[in-house]
C-alpha cells in the first residue's frame, strides 16, 4: 500500500475497482485475473501427513513447527525421529551412561554436560 497523489487518486480508484479484488479469505488485494489461482493455491484445504486439515498456505509452517510428525533430532545420539516420539526416546537415551574421561565414573548422558563443567 502506497500513498497516492491527490491528482492521481480518481484515476487510481477507477483502475483498482476494475482490476483489483479483495480476497474473501485473507483480505489481500489480488488482481482479478489471478483471484481463482490465488484461492486454489493458497486457500484450498489440504491434509497433512498427521491428518490435520488446513489451508495450503499454512501447511509449510505447520510441517516445520507444529506437526507432531515433523522430524526431530535426539539431543543425546542425534538420531532422527518424529517429534511425537522424541520425549519418550530422550528419556530412555538420556538414561544411558558414558565413561567420564576426567574421573572414570559412569555418568548419565543427560547429566554429562553439567558433569564435565564440575568434574574438571
Amino acid at each position: 500500500k502506497k500513498d497516492i497523489p491527490a491528482a492521481n487518486f480518481i484515476i487510481h480508484e477507477i483502475h483498482c475497482s476494475r482490476n483489483i479484488e479483495v480476497c474473501r479469505y485473507c483480505s489481500e488485494s489480488i488482481p482479478k485475473s489471478e483471484m481463482k489461482n490465488h484461492i486454489e493455491s493458497e486457500h484450498v484445504q489440504v491434509t497433512c501427513k498427521c491428518r490435520m486439515k488446513m489451508e495450503n498456505s499454512l501447511l509449510k509452517d505447520h510441517e516445520a513447527s507444529a506437526c507432531p510428525l515433523r522430524p526431530a533430532l535426539c539431543q543425546y545420539c542425534d538420531i532422527q525421529l518424529t517429534f511425537n516420539k522424541l520425549q519418550e526416546h530422550e528419556l530412555y537415551c538420556g538414561a544411558r551412561t558414558e565413561l567420564c574421561a576426567g574421573c572414570a565414573r559412569n555418568i548419565l548422558l543427560k547429566d554429562l554436560k553439567e558433569h564435565t563443567r564440575v568434574c574438571g
